[in-house]
């Protein structure tokens, strides 16, 4: 009871900080920290709960941001909608990937989710409607709902925090949800899962539809905070990041994801002086935190709670 009390404490504290947060940080900072931390959130999803893989989450990413970016400034949708659109794209995309790539485990299946994610790098790259190297520029960011002018940083950021709470709600959910332990059964015995009567496959696929969905709606939402699409999330190094930002947040915890991505973007944002000597600074900090906490940050000081430490 008393566990719970503090949990919720917890919660209630870290909710008044992101709502207190844009009057002392920089909002766009924080835009783009909240965008990641869904991004590699929605990721530890598939490979904390699932025990899967993915080098190609960054054409989920990507992509939805060229969706929402063509449905803004070239249809003229109004942001809910074109943010919608994106999510809806990439639901369609996880299903086919996903369907393609659980066929296969381990290596294979990130040689594989790699392999569909440059398909889709190189579709970016050529396709009209993207821009080809030079995106899509100069994107709206509209009016939410037809009320709230999200061309106000303070209205865009608590936009973007609300997107942010509502895909956190439902990964938090899925995880405490008697689907979330069939997925981590399945992490942990799959042969097992198997044996009790569990259609794994299609747990699989589930799972991974979900997180493709949740990583669509990090990157529209990106799109519309910095008004632009690239090849930039489409590429490889962006599922690398995602990776790195889940692995030093702490791999299968439900905060660790979020901690690293607002790490990272920290990194890249405020050492951003440094030119290409931030990508040093990055893998000297992963190293670090691989050395000394292995289990992650996040993870590292659960465990070390748990043991009383």
């Amino acid at each position: 009871m008393m566990a719970s009390g503090v949990r919720v404490a917890a919660a209630v504290g870290v909710l008044a900080a992101l709502l207190l947060a844009p009057f002392a940080i920089y909002p766009v900072f924080l835009m783009k920290a909240l965008c990641f931390a869904l991004f590699a959130s929605a990721f530890n999803l598939l490979i904390g709960y699932v025990g899967l893989l993915s080098f190609g989450h960054a054409a989920f990413f990507g992509f939805s941001a060229y969706v929402a970016g063509h449905a803004a400034k070239v249809w003229g949708w109004p942001p809910e909608a074109a943010l919608l659109a994106a999510t809806l794209v990439a639901a369609v995309m996880g299903v086919v990937f996903g369907a393609l790539a659980i066929r296969r485990q381990g290596i294979y299946f990130a040689m594989v989710t790699l392999a569909l994610a440059q398909m889709i790098f190189f579709l970016s790259l050529q396709a009209g409607f993207t821009g080809g190297e030079d995106g899509i520029q100069a994107i709206p960011r509209g009016v939410l709902l037809g009320v709230f002018d999200l061309g106000k940083p303070l209205v865009m950021y608590y936009f973007v925090l609300a997107v942010f709470l509502l895909g956190f709600l439902i990964i938090w959910r899925t995880i405490n949800s008697p689907f979330g332990s069939v997925l981590k059964a399945i992490r942990e015995n799959e042969p097992r899962a198997v044996s009790l009567g569990y259609r794994v496959d299609r747990y699989k696929l589930l799972a991974f539809v979900l997180s493709a969905t949740l990583s669509g709606l990090a990157g529209g939402m990106k799109a519309l905070v910095f008004q632009l699409a690239s090849l930039t999330d489409v590429h490889w190094h962006a599922s690398g990041e995602v990776v790195l930002m889940t692995l030093l947040g702490g791999l299968g915890t439900v905060l660790g994801p979020a901690v690293g991505a607002v790490l990272i973007v920290g990194i890249q944002n405020y050492l951003a002086a440094l030119g290409a000597w931030v990508t040093i600074v990055q893998g000297v900090v992963f190293v670090v935190v691989v050395l000394l906490f292995r289990r992650g940050i996040v993870g590292e000081l659960l465990a070390r709670r748990r043991k009383g430490v």
